[in-house]
């Protein structure tokens, strides 16, 4: 049986060492709350959605400046 996975775009996001581990996790956390509320908001699209990154980076920015983590977005097959 052979299954074809769409390509899509997903957010990288790293928190360097330099971020309180505390601080990191409560990250995490809000940045799951992200892809939930996007879930929820979009009758239950899947993060592989085309619209997801449009819709969210504006938001992952903002804890980006709040919580210094490094995103990219890439493109993964």
């Amino acid at each position: 049986m052979k299954a074809r996975i769409p390509q899509h775009r997903e957010f990288i996001i790293n928190f360097p060492d330099t971020v309180d581990n505390a601080k990191a996790n409560e990250g995490w956390a809000k940045l799951q709350q992200i892809v939930e509320d996007y879930k929820k908001d979009h009758n239950g699209a899947s993060v592989y959605a085309p619209s997801f990154i449009e819709d969210c980076e504006p938001a992952v920015k903002k804890l980006q400046e709040e919580y210094g983590f490094e995103y990219t977005v890439e493109f993964v097959k």
